[in-house]
């Protein structure tokens, strides 16, 4: 009798770890819209982005106050690889916002999901990984989708400046170094201490960059409540589902449902912003969702969207 319920409760940890993964990139994505509103309401970007991180850090503090064994913080590398994550997590946080400002949601949210892009060069240059002719065609694949994407070849096409892209791509940049900072980190310690520690020191990088009568004003405003949803969705509660998740879901699976995050992103900057993108532009962000998946399906990596 024990045995033959296994294999169902298996499955259903799967399904359930799966539902996981899908609501935290579900989560991410409305984040990303979230901000488009608040930015349009004349918020700045680094604000935007410390609140959701501050917000987010609550979170994974309660986490690890509920499981406080093995959390490896006596660990000094540790605190350093978490260290590079949480510079990762900032400059991602940021360049994001800064993007959507500069650009559309849609836009920021596709050039974010080159992320893993990033982590080949990187993995090529580091020599973690071998460099196929594959992969550097995938790769091609998607500097193409990024430039019919931005419209680069016609200035101010689509609403998208020159900055926006460039932040875009550096948003994508950034969450390489979290994916890698996280990594290393993890053989010293739990994922809710690294989180910790990350989102402490993206509270205290963003702090400076930002308005500080905004930053301020943020506590009295009118706006608050969207920003604390901005923080519960966007950091705290989705990236404790996506690691929960990831406990009982494929790499392969989990790289997949990622394409929850910029469909929903773009969906919500079409719907409520009135955003809207040609058909070229449509065209490279299939090109780029689509490329990325099959590379991070074809190589397992545990990407996570931001």
């Amino acid at each position: 009798m024990l045995r033959g319920s296994e294999p169902r409760n298996l499955l259903l940890r799967a399904e359930m770890s799966t539902a996981f993964v899908v609501l935290a990139a579900l989560c991410w994505g409305l984040s990303g819209g979230i901000g488009g509103v608040l930015m349009a309401d004349g918020w700045d970007p680094f604000v935007v982005s410390l609140y959701r991180g501050a917000i987010g850090l609550v979170f994974v503090l309660a986490w690890l106050a509920l499981r406080p064994r093995g959390s490896g913080l006596s660990n000094r590398w540790l605190w350093f690889w978490s260290a590079v994550a949480g510079l990762g997590v900032a400059g991602n946080f940021a360049f994001y916002f800064l993007s959507i400002a500069e650009g559309s949601v849609a836009v920021a949210a596709t050039l974010m999901y080159c992320a893993p892009v990033f982590v080949y060069l990187v993995s090529f240059a580091l020599k973690l990984e071998r460099p196929t002719a594959l992969k550097w065609v995938a790769i091609a694949m998607v500097m193409v989708g990024v430039v019919l994407l931005t419209q680069i070849y016609e200035t101010g096409a689509g609403g998208v400046t020159p900055v926006g892209v460039a932040a875009g791509l550096l948003s994508g940049l950034s969450y390489a170094v979290f994916i890698f900072g996280f990594k290393y980190a993890a053989p010293h310690g739990t994922p809710q201490a690294i989180l910790v520690i990350a989102f402490a020191v993206l509270a205290a990088v963003l702090v400076w960059p930002g308005d500080t009568e905004q930053t301020l004003a943020v506590l009295s405003t009118p706006s608050w409540p969207l920003f604390a949803v901005l923080g519960v969705l966007g950091a705290g509660l989705s990236f404790i589902l996506y690691i929960v998740g990831l406990n009982h879901t494929a790499p392969a699976v989990a790289s997949i449902v990622a394409m929850v995050e910029p469909v929903t992103a773009s969906l919500f900057g079409v719907v409520v912003l009135s955003e809207s993108l040609a058909a070229l532009q449509i065209l490279g962000m299939a090109l780029i969702l689509l490329t990325v998946t099959a590379l991070s399906v074809s190589s397992s990596p545990k990407y996570a969207p931001p």
